[in-house]
Protein backbone atom coordinates (compact mmCIF):
# COMPACT_ATOMS: atom_id res chain seq x y z
CA UNK A 1 0.00 0.00 0.00
CA UNK A 2 2.60 2.70 0.84
CA UNK A 3 4.53 1.51 -2.45
CA UNK A 4 1.50 2.36 -4.28
CA UNK A 5 1.38 5.56 -2.86
CA UNK A 6 4.23 6.61 -3.42
CA UNK A 7 3.74 5.54 -6.85
CA UNK A 8 0.54 7.48 -7.09
CA UNK A 9 2.44 11.00 -5.62
CA UNK A 10 4.61 10.83 -8.22
CA UNK A 11 1.92 10.34 -11.17
CA UNK A 12 0.50 13.23 -9.99
CA UNK A 13 3.79 15.58 -10.07
CA UNK A 14 4.39 14.56 -13.25
CA UNK A 15 1.58 15.30 -14.65
CA UNK A 16 1.49 18.82 -13.05
CA UNK A 17 4.87 19.03 -14.57
CA UNK A 18 3.51 17.93 -17.84
CA UNK A 19 0.47 20.57 -17.68
CA UNK A 20 2.81 23.64 -16.55
CA UNK A 21 5.15 23.48 -19.63
CA UNK A 22 2.33 24.40 -21.70
CA UNK A 23 1.38 22.41 -24.93
CA UNK A 24 5.12 21.14 -25.93
CA UNK A 25 6.47 20.59 -29.52
CA UNK A 26 5.33 18.31 -31.84
CA UNK A 27 3.86 17.61 -35.05
CA UNK A 28 0.46 19.31 -36.39
CA UNK A 29 -0.89 16.25 -38.92
CA UNK A 30 -3.18 18.89 -39.89
CA UNK A 31 -0.48 21.14 -41.45
CA UNK A 32 1.67 18.50 -42.50
CA UNK A 33 2.03 16.70 -45.95
CA UNK A 34 3.98 14.05 -47.09
CA UNK A 35 4.01 10.70 -49.06
CA UNK A 36 1.33 8.92 -49.95
CA UNK A 37 -0.29 11.98 -51.33
CA UNK A 38 -3.16 9.98 -52.34
CA UNK A 39 -4.48 9.95 -49.64
CA UNK A 40 -3.78 13.56 -48.72
CA UNK A 41 -6.18 14.55 -51.36
CA UNK A 42 -8.63 11.53 -50.87
CA UNK A 43 -11.74 12.67 -49.69
CA UNK A 44 -13.29 16.53 -49.85
CA UNK A 45 -12.09 17.12 -46.39
CA UNK A 46 -8.43 17.26 -46.77
CA UNK A 47 -6.33 19.33 -45.34
CA UNK A 48 -4.63 20.34 -48.75
CA UNK A 49 -6.15 22.44 -51.61
CA UNK A 50 -4.57 22.67 -55.28
CA UNK A 51 -4.95 25.57 -57.23
CA UNK A 52 -3.97 26.21 -60.78
CA UNK A 53 -1.61 24.44 -63.28
CA UNK A 54 -0.75 22.08 -60.03
CA UNK A 55 -0.27 18.27 -60.53
CA UNK A 56 0.13 15.40 -57.96
CA UNK A 57 2.20 12.36 -58.60
CA UNK A 58 3.46 9.64 -56.57
CA UNK A 59 6.84 11.23 -55.69
CA UNK A 60 5.61 15.18 -55.50
CA UNK A 61 3.66 17.54 -55.63
CA UNK A 62 4.43 19.71 -58.95
CA UNK A 63 3.38 23.76 -58.36
CA UNK A 64 4.81 24.50 -61.93
CA UNK A 65 5.69 22.37 -64.86
CA UNK A 66 9.08 23.86 -66.98
CA UNK A 67 6.85 24.95 -69.12
CA UNK A 68 5.83 29.27 -70.11
CA UNK A 69 2.79 30.86 -68.94
CA UNK A 70 2.21 28.09 -65.89
CA UNK A 71 1.17 29.04 -62.08
CA UNK A 72 -0.08 26.77 -59.32
CA UNK A 73 -0.51 26.88 -55.78
CA UNK A 74 -0.85 24.36 -52.61
CA UNK A 75 -3.03 25.55 -49.80
CA UNK A 76 -3.80 24.35 -46.01
CA UNK A 77 -7.11 24.24 -45.66
CA UNK A 78 -6.66 25.00 -41.61
CA UNK A 79 -5.72 28.35 -40.10
CA UNK A 80 -3.03 28.39 -37.46
CA UNK A 81 -4.41 28.59 -34.08
CA UNK A 82 -0.68 28.51 -32.09
CA UNK A 83 1.44 31.30 -31.92
CA UNK A 84 5.09 29.67 -32.65
CA UNK A 85 6.05 27.14 -34.89
CA UNK A 86 8.10 25.57 -37.64
CA UNK A 87 7.90 24.06 -40.72
CA UNK A 88 10.22 21.80 -42.52
CA UNK A 89 9.83 21.52 -46.22
CA UNK A 90 11.56 19.05 -48.55
CA UNK A 91 11.64 20.18 -52.23
CA UNK A 92 13.47 20.49 -55.10
CA UNK A 93 13.94 23.22 -58.19
CA UNK A 94 15.22 21.68 -61.18
CA UNK A 95 14.31 21.83 -65.10
CA UNK A 96 16.20 21.91 -68.39
CA UNK A 97 17.91 25.45 -68.28
CA UNK A 98 21.09 26.09 -67.99
CA UNK A 99 21.77 29.51 -68.16
CA UNK A 100 18.08 30.92 -67.78
CA UNK A 101 15.20 29.41 -65.76
CA UNK A 102 13.02 30.98 -63.17
CA UNK A 103 11.31 31.96 -61.62
CA UNK A 104 11.73 30.18 -58.31
CA UNK A 105 8.34 29.70 -55.51
CA UNK A 106 7.59 31.13 -52.16
CA UNK A 107 6.11 29.59 -48.94
CA UNK A 108 3.71 31.53 -47.34
CA UNK A 109 1.54 32.44 -44.46
CA UNK A 110 -0.61 34.87 -44.84
CA UNK A 111 -4.84 35.74 -44.04
CA UNK A 112 -5.98 35.18 -47.14
CA UNK A 113 -5.52 31.51 -48.93
CA UNK A 114 -5.95 30.49 -52.70
CA UNK A 115 -5.40 34.08 -54.16
CA UNK A 116 -3.75 34.42 -57.66
CA UNK A 117 -1.43 37.12 -58.73
CA UNK A 118 1.34 38.84 -59.95
CA UNK A 119 3.82 37.54 -57.22
CA UNK A 120 5.14 34.04 -57.53
CA UNK A 121 1.62 33.18 -58.57
CA UNK A 122 0.12 34.82 -55.54
CA UNK A 123 -1.93 37.91 -55.04
CA UNK A 124 0.24 41.60 -54.43
CA UNK A 125 -0.69 43.86 -51.62
CA UNK A 126 -0.87 40.06 -49.01
CA UNK A 127 -1.02 40.05 -45.41
CA UNK A 128 1.61 38.02 -43.89
CA UNK A 129 4.66 36.81 -44.50
CA UNK A 130 6.82 35.27 -47.68
CA UNK A 131 9.81 32.88 -47.67
CA UNK A 132 10.46 33.79 -50.79
CA UNK A 133 13.25 31.02 -52.89
CA UNK A 134 14.27 32.99 -56.01
CA UNK A 135 16.02 31.57 -58.68
CA UNK A 136 16.24 34.57 -61.44
CA UNK A 137 17.24 37.95 -61.10
CA UNK A 138 14.57 40.10 -62.58
CA UNK A 139 16.92 43.53 -62.21
CA UNK A 140 19.35 44.67 -64.44
CA UNK A 141 21.45 46.61 -62.08
CA UNK A 142 24.19 44.86 -60.00
CA UNK A 143 23.83 43.04 -57.16
CA UNK A 144 26.05 42.35 -54.42
CA UNK A 145 24.81 38.99 -53.90
CA UNK A 146 24.20 36.17 -56.59
CA UNK A 147 21.29 33.96 -57.37
CA UNK A 148 19.51 31.33 -55.89
CA UNK A 149 18.18 33.54 -52.90
CA UNK A 150 16.52 33.01 -50.30
CA UNK A 151 14.58 36.07 -48.91
CA UNK A 152 11.52 37.36 -46.48
CA UNK A 153 8.99 39.95 -46.68
CA UNK A 154 6.40 40.57 -44.02
CA UNK A 155 3.37 42.43 -45.27
CA UNK A 156 0.22 44.17 -43.90
CA UNK A 157 -1.61 44.72 -47.39
CA UNK A 158 -0.49 48.16 -47.82
CA UNK A 159 2.45 47.24 -49.72
CA UNK A 160 3.51 46.84 -53.23
CA UNK A 161 5.76 44.23 -53.87
CA UNK A 162 7.40 45.03 -57.19
CA UNK A 163 8.81 42.17 -59.31
CA UNK A 164 10.73 43.42 -61.38
CA UNK A 165 12.99 43.95 -58.77
CA UNK A 166 12.72 41.11 -57.19
CA UNK A 167 11.08 42.91 -54.16
CA UNK A 168 14.23 44.81 -53.20
CA UNK A 169 12.12 47.55 -51.11
CA UNK A 170 10.82 44.86 -48.67
CA UNK A 171 13.10 42.54 -48.45
CA UNK A 172 13.96 42.11 -44.72
CA UNK A 173 16.79 39.64 -44.70
CA UNK A 174 18.24 37.11 -47.13
CA UNK A 175 20.89 34.61 -47.91
CA UNK A 176 22.85 32.85 -50.98
CA UNK A 177 21.64 29.65 -51.36
CA UNK A 178 22.45 26.94 -53.96
CA UNK A 179 19.37 24.81 -54.41
CA UNK A 180 18.35 24.81 -57.86
CA UNK A 181 19.45 21.29 -59.47
CA UNK A 182 20.58 19.44 -57.09
CA UNK A 183 20.85 15.58 -56.83
CA UNK A 184 20.57 15.61 -53.39
CA UNK A 185 17.33 16.57 -50.96
CA UNK A 186 17.25 19.85 -50.46
CA UNK A 187 15.37 21.36 -47.60
CA UNK A 188 14.52 24.54 -46.01
CA UNK A 189 13.57 25.21 -42.12
CA UNK A 190 11.21 28.03 -41.31
CA UNK A 191 11.10 28.64 -37.48
CA UNK A 192 8.80 31.64 -35.83
CA UNK A 193 9.31 32.04 -31.45
CA UNK A 194 8.93 34.80 -29.50
CA UNK A 195 8.53 37.16 -32.96
CA UNK A 196 11.87 36.11 -33.88
CA UNK A 197 12.20 34.71 -37.86
CA UNK A 198 14.49 31.89 -38.48
CA UNK A 199 15.28 29.84 -41.56
CA UNK A 200 17.81 27.65 -42.34
CA UNK A 201 18.73 25.61 -45.11
CA UNK A 202 19.78 21.71 -45.73
CA UNK A 203 20.81 21.80 -49.40
CA UNK A 204 24.39 20.12 -49.15
CA UNK A 205 23.55 16.54 -48.13
CA UNK A 206 25.22 17.08 -44.56
CA UNK A 207 21.75 16.56 -42.68
CA UNK A 208 22.65 19.42 -40.87
CA UNK A 209 20.59 22.92 -40.59
CA UNK A 210 22.89 25.82 -42.01
CA UNK A 211 21.39 28.95 -40.67
CA UNK A 212 20.59 31.56 -43.45
CA UNK A 213 19.10 34.32 -41.54
CA UNK A 214 17.82 35.72 -38.11
CA UNK A 215 15.65 38.62 -36.88
CA UNK A 216 13.68 39.82 -34.15
CA UNK A 217 10.51 41.56 -33.55
CA UNK A 218 8.77 40.22 -36.33
CA UNK A 219 4.83 40.54 -35.52
CA UNK A 220 2.43 37.65 -36.75
CA UNK A 221 -0.70 37.02 -36.02
CA UNK A 222 -1.88 33.51 -35.59
CA UNK A 223 -4.84 32.05 -37.52
CA UNK A 224 -3.50 32.72 -40.60
CA UNK A 225 -3.02 29.80 -43.71
CA UNK A 226 0.21 28.42 -44.76
CA UNK A 227 0.77 27.68 -48.56
CA UNK A 228 2.91 27.40 -51.31
CA UNK A 229 3.29 29.22 -54.36
CA UNK A 230 4.99 29.43 -58.01
CA UNK A 231 4.92 31.08 -61.57
CA UNK A 232 6.58 30.92 -65.02
CA UNK A 233 6.98 33.54 -67.44
CA UNK A 234 9.03 33.46 -70.35
CA UNK A 235 11.48 31.53 -68.32
CA UNK A 236 10.67 28.50 -66.67
CA UNK A 237 11.88 25.38 -64.45
CA UNK A 238 10.02 22.50 -62.27
CA UNK A 239 9.03 23.62 -58.97
CA UNK A 240 8.23 20.41 -56.66
CA UNK A 241 6.92 19.92 -53.15
CA UNK A 242 7.99 16.82 -51.51
CA UNK A 243 6.97 16.73 -48.04
CA UNK A 244 6.22 19.30 -45.25
CA UNK A 245 6.37 18.73 -41.59
CA UNK A 246 5.02 21.34 -39.61
CA UNK A 247 5.58 21.69 -35.48
CA UNK A 248 4.33 23.12 -32.52
CA UNK A 249 6.60 24.53 -30.74
CA UNK A 250 6.87 25.25 -27.01
CA UNK A 251 5.26 28.76 -25.27
CA UNK A 252 6.30 30.44 -21.91
CA UNK A 253 3.51 31.03 -19.86
CA UNK A 254 3.73 34.33 -20.83
CA UNK A 255 3.48 33.74 -24.50
CA UNK A 256 -0.07 31.58 -23.70
CA UNK A 257 -1.69 34.54 -22.44
CA UNK A 258 -1.06 36.39 -25.68
CA UNK A 259 -4.08 36.81 -27.41
CA UNK A 260 -2.41 37.32 -31.14
CA UNK A 261 -5.23 37.01 -33.97
CA UNK A 262 -5.57 40.35 -34.66
CA UNK A 263 -1.86 41.26 -34.10
CA UNK A 264 -0.89 43.48 -37.77
CA UNK A 265 2.17 41.45 -39.36
CA UNK A 266 5.11 43.94 -39.45
CA UNK A 267 8.77 43.95 -39.57
CA UNK A 268 11.33 46.26 -38.00
CA UNK A 269 11.26 49.53 -40.24
CA UNK A 270 15.10 49.64 -40.21
CA UNK A 271 15.02 46.07 -41.72
CA UNK A 272 13.11 47.05 -44.62
CA UNK A 273 15.08 46.75 -47.86
CA UNK A 274 18.18 46.74 -45.85
CA UNK A 275 19.55 44.11 -47.78
CA UNK A 276 19.99 45.69 -50.81
CA UNK A 277 21.33 48.72 -49.66
CA UNK A 278 24.43 48.31 -50.91
CA UNK A 279 23.23 47.50 -54.13
CA UNK A 280 20.86 51.09 -54.39
CA UNK A 281 24.29 52.43 -54.31
CA UNK A 282 25.96 50.43 -56.26
CA UNK A 283 23.19 51.28 -58.54
CA UNK A 284 23.30 55.09 -58.35
CA UNK A 285 27.10 54.85 -58.17
CA UNK A 286 26.72 52.61 -61.89
CA UNK A 287 23.96 55.35 -63.01
CA UNK A 288 26.54 58.27 -61.96
CA UNK A 289 29.01 56.47 -64.57
CA UNK A 290 26.86 56.22 -67.24
CA UNK A 291 25.76 59.74 -66.68
CA UNK A 292 29.28 60.68 -66.88
CA UNK A 293 30.34 58.52 -69.80
CA UNK A 294 27.61 60.13 -72.13
CA UNK A 295 28.67 63.74 -71.39
CA UNK A 296 32.00 62.87 -72.27
CA UNK A 297 31.00 61.53 -75.50
CA UNK A 298 28.81 65.20 -75.68
CA UNK A 299 31.75 66.61 -75.30
CA UNK A 300 34.35 64.77 -77.65
CA UNK A 301 31.17 65.09 -80.54
CA UNK A 302 30.98 68.76 -80.01
CA UNK A 303 34.91 69.17 -79.84
CA UNK A 304 35.11 66.91 -82.68
CA UNK A 305 32.60 69.23 -84.39
CA UNK A 306 34.15 72.48 -83.55
CA UNK A 307 37.60 71.47 -84.45
CA UNK A 308 36.08 70.68 -87.86
CA UNK A 309 34.34 73.73 -88.09
CA UNK A 310 37.36 75.36 -87.15
CA UNK A 311 39.76 73.53 -89.73
CA UNK A 312 37.61 73.99 -92.57
CA UNK A 313 37.58 78.44 -91.89
CA UNK A 314 41.22 77.88 -91.81
CA UNK A 315 41.51 75.93 -94.87
CA UNK A 316 38.79 78.67 -96.43
CA UNK A 317 40.79 81.43 -95.54
CA UNK A 318 44.14 80.41 -96.25
CA UNK A 319 43.10 79.39 -99.99
CA UNK A 320 41.85 83.30 -100.30
CA UNK A 321 45.14 84.21 -99.67
CA UNK A 322 47.14 82.48 -103.04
Amino acid sequence: MYFITIISFVCIIFINLTFEQGPGSFEVREHSLSRPYANVFATSHSYWQLTGNTLVTDRYIRLTSDAQSKAGGLWNTVPVSYSDWEMHVNFKVHGGGTSLFGDGFVIWYVRDPKLTGPVFGYADHFNGLAIIMDTYSNRIDNYNHIYPYISAVINNGSLHYDHDRDGADLNIAGCEAAFRGRDIDTLVAIRYQNNRLTVSTDIDGENTWKECFSIDNIQLPTYYYFGFSAATGELSDNHDIISVHTYQLDLSEQRQKEDRKNIIPSAPSAHMGQIDDDTAKTSKWSTLKIFLLVLLLIILCLSGIGAFYYMKQHRYHSSRLY
